[in-house]
């Protein structure tokens, strides 16, 4: 059984945790003695992984970019035990290149979501889940715990027709560092995530023939990533108590290509 012996006991947030790389998150924390709490917009999908964990998980539903919503699932999460995890692995994708084939501008519209979703709602939770976290007693170190979110190696390398998505996860990596130091008088670290390809549900979707061919292209392991691969980096994030700050590639040394 893993174990993250320092926040045993202790409460996690994880926003998207209903599915893909937030559930086998939940999965791990739980196994590690922390009790979670999902938010998510699939209220039965997010139901129904809470009741099969048990061991206090609980969940909330509704959107990463609304306040009220957001404040509710704090106040559960904190409810549970003290808070000291964040994962934020609420996201959506979208594709269409700024100036179509037609000569049709981007809809700014599907533009302004992608970010409501990824970046306003990533801040979001950060924001109120630090303010819940600054409250708990801090650990013998001065910490008070870890808040990791997902961007993504579409931050460095976006492709054709991924400007919103890639607009919304360097967001996320832009604002590590300066959130990493506000949280710091208050003894919590901040860290991302960059995954590259991911076996999550969406990928699913794709025959067969693609995935392989998706796979092919990454230098090793020579496979998609896990859900799993991504929770056992948050296990380790939690862990380690001197990485701040920073952004991690979880990407099997995979550089995306223009298409």
């Amino acid at each position: 059984m893993v174990r993250v012996m320092r926040y045993e006991g202790a409460s996690a947030l994880v926003s998207g945790g209903a599915s893909g790389l937030g559930a086998a998150t939940v999965h791990r924390l739980t196994e590690a003695g922390i009790v979670c709490t999902i938010l998510d917009r699939d209220a039965d999908r997010a139901s129904s992984l809470a009741a099969s964990l048990g061991k206090g998980t609980t969940y909330a539903a509704g959107d990463v970019a609304d306040p009220e919503v957001v404040t509710k699932a704090v106040d559960k999460a904190s409810e549970a035990g003290p808070l000291r995890v964040t994962v934020n692995c609420a996201g959506i994708g979208w594709a269409m290149r700024t100036v179509g084939r037609d000569g049709a501008p981007h809809d700014l519209d599907a533009f302004k979501n992608v970010l409501s979703v990824n970046l306003i709602g990533t801040f979001n939770v950060i924001r109120l889940a630090a303010s819940a976290m600054s409250k708990v007693d801090p650990l013998d170190n001065g910490e008070r715990g870890v808040i990791v979110n997902t961007a993504s190696v579409a931050a460095f390398e976006g492709q054709v027709g991924q400007v919103a998505y890639s607009a919304s996860k360097g967001g996320i990596v832009g604002m590590t560092m300066p959130v990493a130091r506000d949280l710091s008088v208050v003894g919590i670290r901040v860290l991302a995530i960059a995954p590259g390809l991911m076996d999550t549900p969406m990928l699913a979707l794709l025959p067969e023939d693609q995935r392989k061919a998706m796979a092919s292209g990454i230098p090793f392991p020579r496979r998609l990533g896990s859900p799993e691969d991504f929770a056992d980096l948050v296990i380790y994030l939690c862990e380690s108590k001197y990485l701040n700050g920073e952004v991690i590639r979880l990407d099997g040394a995979l550089r995306l290509q223009p298409k």
